[in-house]
């Protein structure tokens, strides 16, 4: 290990604990959020959401097929909408959006921030956009900001030891993300790109390979399985040491594999769509071997895509300097792809 990798990696460790809300949350199978009852004398939970997964990834069009938008209003440059898969939450079901307009614009961006992205997270990136003539929305994602239970601190809703309710917050946002699409369209919208960061990278992906209408993406950090990064990611160690004793990582695997980009790659064989792949050397939430997998699946699919390696790990990419190599990449990328003239 060079000076410099150790360097970035003391800094990685430094950010993940700056945060002193962070907490370990009991584990729970969640049954109740992937189907309306459970009978447990009819199998065991991690049967059944087993078998609900492969039925998932079986009929993965259908499961990520979002209903019509319901509710939706513009107030202040911001977009609300009915979420189509309501919590018990009530803080979560309404979609919030805020829309950077470029005048005379047909080509649009759904940015989606990272998990515990704070309300600023991604706006000046969106005001870049924006001033180049590309309309930004910039989408909450559930659990977040104004979505927050009154309760929590943490979007620690989304992603947690919860096994379906992290389905369920994950697909929800998938689902969000492809009702802009629709409603992008509406408004007249001819080149509709998604751009996501961690999370939101997982988000966009998923919504992208299920949606022709995307004609490009930004895949900000890059993984396989949703399951490994929660298992090995420095991060997420707090969300593991809840599952560690009540699943093993293969059934976790099993159980998560419809929020996987990885089950989902080989739509892409006969993709003519552009895509930006952007990945950190030395991520240690995102890992280079989860990452190197996506891309050896690509090489055997000979799908088309663009890479960008930045020289740092996942927290410090939203350090100076990195911070403006990342943003400048994507903002180059996009800006070319949705010119008038490509």
């Amino acid at each position: 290990m060079t000076l410099y990798q150790r360097w970035i990696h003391r800094l990685e460790h430094k950010l993940t604990l700056r945060d002193p809300h962070r907490r370990i949350f009991p584990f729970d199978w969640g049954l109740e959020w992937v189907k309306n009852s459970h009978n447990p004398g009819e199998t065991d939970p991690l049967t059944y959401l087993k078998r609900y997964a492969q039925e998932a990834l079986g009929d993965s069009t259908a499961f990520f097929n979002p209903p019509p938008l319901q509710d939706c209003a513009i107030e202040d440059d911001v977009l609300t909408m009915a979420t189509p898969t309501p919590s018990p939450h009530r803080e979560n079901n309404t979609v919030y959006c805020r829309l950077f307009r470029a005048r005379r614009s047909e080509a649009a961006v759904i940015v989606v921030p990272q998990w515990n992205a704070d309300p600023q997270s991604h706006v000046r990136l969106c005001q870049i956009f924006k001033r180049f003539g590309i309309t930004a929305l910039r989408l909450c994602l559930p659990y977040h900001e104004q979505r927050l239970p009154a309760q929590m601190q943490r979007a620690d809703y989304m992603v947690s030891p919860n096994i379906g309710r992290t389905l369920h917050a994950t697909r929800q946002a998938v689902l969000e993300v492809r009702q802009l699409v629709a409603w992008l369209r509406e408004q007249g919208y001819k080149q509709i790109a998604v751009m996501g960061t961690s999370v939101g990278s997982c988000v966009t992906y998923l919504a992208f390979v299920h949606d022709p209408s995307i004609c490009t993406g930004v895949f900000n950090h890059v993984s396989s399985l949703f399951a490994d990064v929660i298992w090995t990611g420095l991060s997420t160690r707090y969300i593991r040491w809840g599952l560690e004793g009540n699943i093993s990582l293969a059934d976790l695997r099993e159980c998560w594999a419809p929020i996987s980009p990885w089950f989902f790659i080989d739509r892409l064989k006969k993709c003519s769509r552009p895509h930006l792949l952007i990945t950190a050397k030395y991520d240690l939430t995102f890992r280079p071997e989860l990452t190197e997998k996506v891309l050896h699946q690509y090489q055997i699919h000979d799908i088309p895509y663009q890479r960008v390696v930045l020289p740092c790990g996942h927290y410090t990419t939203a350090r100076f300097p990195f911070k403006y190599l990342d943003g400048w990449h994507m903002c180059r990328y996009l800006i070319r792809q949705l010119s008038p003239d490509s």
